[in-house]
């Protein structure tokens, strides 16, 4: 495979407080204010390699973009990133979308985009010298950690929802993983890794609560511009519960600008979360830079069950920076825009995709979305890890 591009990581950040850590030393949110840290780089010198036009016989996978990843040796990789990035010609008709296309990520190694985030967590938690991990989860992100702490040799110790799709509990245990289920939702499994972690002498990799699962998220925005010949589309549905995702690509934009990948221009990003757990969509609507959480979360849509998110500032921020909004849709909108999605872009997306879908269908019908914008579709998952959840459903 072609050599890994060396990293020019400089720095670890809070991004509330703004204090610097250090870049090489593992750890989880800021000592200071206790926030999320972010992977600073030294963008100059990245910029010096790292060119647009000139991405020719890189790896094909999310390592192409090594110059501004934090791993400095070889990584734990299983070929995830560069998913396609699919014209959905027939979905745009349906929608009233001249241009709609769907960025793919459940052709990632384990089903869905958490493969990238883990890939470069458990990277650096190798090189770290790390043996164990523990990790609250609702699914994909359990899957992804099982594999990659397999790939590395390290052991896994998972906490997720009594109620989770069996398809994520097997898959994990296959994997060789430490799999608890626990009563209660994502926050009830992050207290459980909490106290797994400090007895075990093993590290959380916790959503946001270590700085490296973002920079793997963040190759999606790479690769969009990449794909895309240099442009930005002008409106992106994320279906969110943690948001590491649109936070990750958020921060791209940024990198790319400096290297000057792109201009300043961004495109309007849309949280997408279920009308049964949408702390997002609610403190967008009051105004308010932090999410309270939601009581008593009700989903299908496993990977949108998150009453709080760590990154609750940094969500909000990106949808107002951004001019973008953030739209609630029921479990009977997200399972009509995955029979969508399959009749008629070909893709076989997990609820969280289908409610991107009704999202779009719904900013359309209300002016937000204007025929001839350039839109882009986010399905993180494969539907394939929820076949006991849809076996029901009439199609």
């Amino acid at each position: 495979m072609t050599p890994l591009p060396a990293s020019t990581l400089s720095r670890l950040e809070c991004s509330n407080c703004g204090r610097v850590h250090e870049a090489l030393k593992l750890q989880g949110l800021c000592g200071h204010c206790d926030r999320p840290l972010l992977a600073r780089y030294d963008l100059g010198k990245a910029g010096a390699t790292l060119k647009l036009h000139e991405m020719a016989g890189r790896r094909s996978d999310m390592w192409r973009y090594g110059e501004v990843l934090p791993v400095a040796g070889e990584p734990v990789s299983l070929g995830e990133g560069f998913t396609p990035l699919l014209r959905a010609p027939r979905l745009g008709a349906n929608l009233g979308v001249d241009d709609l296309r769907v960025k793919d990520e459940s052709l990632n190694p384990t089903g869905s985009f958490k493969a990238r985030g883990l890939s470069a967590a458990i990277s650096m938690a190798r090189e770290r010298g790390v043996a164990k991990v523990v990790l609250p989860t609702a699914g994909n992100a359990g899957v992804a950690t099982a594999a990659y702490a397999a790939a590395a040799n390290l052991e896994a110790e998972i906490f997720c929802p009594a109620d989770t799709p069996v398809a994520f509990v097997q898959a994990m245990k296959l994997l060789g993983a430490r799999v608890h289920l626990v009563d209660g939702l994502i926050d009830r499994c992050g207290a459980a890794a909490r106290e797994a972690a400090a007895a075990g002498d093993a590290f959380d990799l916790s959503t946001l609560k270590e700085p490296y699962r973002l920079e793997g998220k963040k190759t999606m925005g790479y690769e969009l511009v990449e794909q895309m010949g240099g442009c930005l589309p002008d409106v992106i549905f994320y279906p969110t519960g943690g948001g590491t995702g649109l936070i990750g690509m958020w921060k791209a934009f940024q990198e790319m600008e400096e290297m000057g990948w792109i201009g300043s221009a961004r495109p309007r990003m849309v949280s997408v979360q279920a009308a049964g757990c949408a702390p997002m969509v609610r403190a967008f609507a009051a105004g308010a830079t932090r999410a309270v959480p939601w009581e008593n979360a009700s989903t299908l849509a496993a990977g949108l069950r998150v009453p709080g998110a760590v990154g609750d500032m940094l969500i909000l921020s990106c949808l107002r920076d951004s001019g973008g909004t953030a739209v609630a849709v029921t479990d009977e909108e997200m399972l009509a825009g995955v029979r969508l999605l399959g009749r008629l872009a070909g893709v076989l997306a997990a609820p969280e995709g289908g409610a991107t879908v009704a999202a779009a269908r719904r900013l359309r019908e209300e002016g937000y979305l204007a025929a001839g914008d350039t839109v882009v579709l986010f399905n993180t998952g494969t539907a394939l890890s929820y076949m006991d959840v849809l076996a029901g459903v009439p199609h």
